[in-house]
């Protein structure tokens, strides 16, 4: 199974979900569901976890949630690790209780975190289980709504602050927020996600990049950091550079040192595009490094085509 691509910061928002192997029921009974929600709070305690959303289905859930420490992987193991244990031990079994690894994605929660809690109190709807998010006793949002109390490891307050600062204001706003959309065609949010691992505007992707891969960027192993490495495509270094450079013979030099250097493209690939062997593609790239040791224009030049193509943080 390929391994997905961890994005770990202190502060991160995601989006977690995981399912059940084969898709099997992974709450079969109240006491699971109980048992469940336990292990969500003992997470906020141990291991410093904000949970804002939750939705536990029949073979899956969804969570919402901040590491302030950093620390998504722990938060997973623990959650998903003594949930199992606890499963397994139950019911005699042994074995895997979810389907791989959870999949988690990072969000720009300024961005996402209203159509994010939305989408996942509005679970049990789209599933066709209840007629109202209300109705489904196994979410948050009851307790988003003040229909029911929410317990103290829950956090409303982030979410519900983007409506107005008075407490009844604003769980009638998101009540009203998230019923608009009952019987109506709506996308999924999560339908924006870059390559089913972050979720947010360009340059929010960009800063994660820049950031947090650039010492994963050169693990094509990774699906994900592969689809990450297309934005470097040769046609997207070449385009760029020609709207940037000038000068054709230059914007030609420039691109195909980019390509080189960043792109990840194979060297008769990057070749083909400039009618050039493999080995004509690394001296000519090599006659350009030279050159920016000591052009300080010709490494802004270069630094910004970088940047308007997602790399922040690069060194020239």
């Amino acid at each position: 199974m390929a391994r997905p691509l961890r994005i770990e910061f202190v502060g991160a928002f995601y989006h977690v979900t995981s399912r059940g192997d084969e898709r099997k029921e992974i709450f079969k009974t109240v006491a699971d569901r109980q048992r469940f929600l336990s292990y969500l709070s003992s997470s906020t305690t141990r291991y410093g976890a904000v949970i804002h959303c939750y939705c536990m289905m029949g073979n899956h859930y969804h969570l919402f949630l901040q590491t302030p420490h950093g620390n998504l992987s722990q938060i997973m193991r623990h959650i998903n690790g003594a949930y199992t244990t606890y499963y397994n031990v139950k019911r005699h079994h042994a074995g895997h209780l979810f389907q791989g690894r959870y999949k988690a994605i990072v969000v720009e929660a300024d961005q996402y975190a209203l159509q994010l809690s939305r989408y996942i109190h509005l679970n049990p709807v789209r599933a066709g289980m209840v007629e109202a998010p209300e109705h489904y006793r196994w979410s948050s949002y009851t307790s988003y709504i003040g229909t029911e109390p929410h317990p103290p490891w829950l956090d409303v307050n982030f979410v519900l602050g983007m409506f107005s600062s008075d407490l009844p204001v604003r769980q009638q706003r998101y009540r009203k927020f998230v019923e608009d959309l009952i019987g109506k065609e709506y996308g999924s949010p999560l339908q924006n996600t870059v390559a089913s691992t972050i979720l947010g505007g360009a340059g929010f992707v960009e800063n994660i990049m820049a950031d947090y891969l650039e010492q994963k960027i050169e693990r094509p192993d990774v699906p994900a950091v592969r689809a990450l490495n297309r934005r470097f495509a040769v046609e997207n270094i070449i385009t760029k550079t020609q709207e940037l450079v000038d000068d054709p013979k230059l914007a030609r030099e420039v691109a195909l040192h980019i390509c080189h250097r960043y792109s990840g493209e194979m060297l008769k690939n990057i070749g083909a595009q400039f009618g050039f062997g493999d080995s004509a593609v690394v001296k000519a790239s090599t006659r350009l490094e030279a050159r920016l040791n000591s052009e300080a224009a010709l490494r802004d030049m270069v630094k910004e085509i970088l940047r308007s193509l997602g790399r922040v943080k690069v060194q020239t």
